[in-house]
């Protein structure tokens, strides 16, 4: 075969090959392409606001306080014979506490009795006098002047009958008040004598404490700022009073229980302290088991009032940023958009909105952390508001 002729055979079979894997190529070229897919629009569950009637609670800070207490003091002096009551129980009014010895108040007593008795003796004979003088006086028998002398003299008698007469009932008061008795119905204290110990007619120290603790006050405080707002949103209109002017008190015990019997706002201060800034508010609360006692740190929940177009949301569709703004999002128009809001507190595992949200708005609660604000979504409503882990007391609305 001449050098010519294989060299066009060669040039053939590449043109051939070339052609062929050509051909190959771009068959795998089509079938590989494909179309670009179709964007899909992201889905978000949904709250559609709707305003409704809630209580305005305020939650403060108090001590309870004995709604009657007294300091049981001496009002004779002597030495303690006996001590007629258990320390801690309850007592009644009148009931004896403590006895001092009687002997020496029992003598002047005596005294006085038997002063008043040689005094009406007197009394008598006076009077005998000034009848017969008189008498005489009308008859000349007796001069003028013998006859008024004897007059003075009963009158003088009759006013000495009276002085013993009070030193009588002064010598029994204070042989009575040696009996120490007391004043009032409550739980007793502690005693700070024992019988031996010399006391004295209204010494400081008292020698024990009778408090009435059923019912019991309960003294919160509020500070005049709070106060102030509660004012202008009843006068306003923004929340609505309780009728017949009530208010409830729900108390918090230091353990965090509920204390099972509510009371009632009673007094509201009339003057503000000039030290914290507070007004001091004074609810009366049942006491029937002797849970409460003076002293105890409790939380008092006040319903001071209703807001009948409240806005509630889930915590966990709220947003805050770094700087304590709150925001959520919301669909509008079937696009995401970004609302500021004005949280005023917490109830249960929601937060009140006191602004930044209208009836009728869709708020995203599930979802919002897959789509960007002015992205197009799709909306699905939610069957019932989630719950979250957060669960608090309302507390008083603030702005901002």
């Amino acid at each position: 075969m001449s050098t010519k002729l294989f060299a066009k055979r060669l040039v053939t079979v590449a043109w051939l090959v070339s052609l062929t894997m050509l051909s190959l190529l771009g068959g795998c070229s089509k079938h590989d392409a494909a179309p670009a897919p179709a964007a899909v629009t992201p889905s978000v569950t949904v709250l559609t606001v709707q305003p409704k009637t809630q209580a305005f609670t305020t939650e403060l800070a108090g001590r309870t306080q004995a709604f009657m207490a007294s300091d049981i003091r001496p009002q004779v002096g002597g030495i303690i014979q006996q001590r007629l009551f258990v320390e801690g129980a309850q007592v009644k009014a009148g009931q004896a506490l403590y006895q001092l010895d009687p002997a020496t108040y029992k003598a002047a007593l005596a005294q006085a009795q038997a002063t008043m008795a040689k005094d009406q003796a007197t009394l008598k004979s006076a009077q005998l006098t000034a009848k017969r003088d008189a008498g005489l006086a009308k008859i000349d028998a007796i001069s003028q002047q013998d006859n008024e002398d004897a007059q003075a003299a009963l009158l003088t008698a009759q006013a000495e009958v009276n002085v013993a007469q009070a030193d009588v009932e002064t010598a029994r008061i204070n042989l009575a008040y040696t009996r120490v008795t007391s004043p009032i119905s409550g739980r007793i204290e502690t005693s700070t004598v024992t019988p031996g110990a010399l006391v004295v007619a209204n010494q400081d120290t008292a020698l024990t404490t009778v408090q009435q603790l059923d019912p019991i006050y309960v003294d919160v405080t509020q500070s005049s700022t709070d106060l102030l707002r509660l004012k202008h949103q009843l006068a306003d209109g923004t929340l609505q009073a309780n009728t017949a002017g009530e208010v409830p008190m729900t108390l918090l015990l230091d353990d965090g229980s509920t204390y099972e019997h509510k009371g009632q706002l009673k007094f509201s201060g009339v003057s503000v302290s000039e030290s914290t800034g507070t007004v001091t508010l004074r609810a009366i609360v049942p006491n029937p088991d002797g849970l409460l006692m003076p002293g105890m740190y409790v939380r008092g929940v006040l319903e001071q009032g209703h807001d009948r177009n409240a806005i509630l949301l889930p915590q966990k569709s709220v947003t805050r940023s770094k700087d304590g703004s709150t925001s959520v999002l919301v669909v509008s128009a079937g696009k995401v958009e970004q609302r500021q809001l004005s949280i005023g507190g917490a109830v249960d595992n929601q937060w009140w909105v006191t602004s930044g949200l209208k009836a009728g708005e869709q708020v995203i609660v599930e979802g919002g952390q897959k789509v960007a604000v002015g992205q197009t979504v799709s909306v699905t409503q939610a069957k019932a508001v989630p719950s979250a882990d957060s669960v608090a007391q309302t507390s008083t609305p603030k702005e901002g």
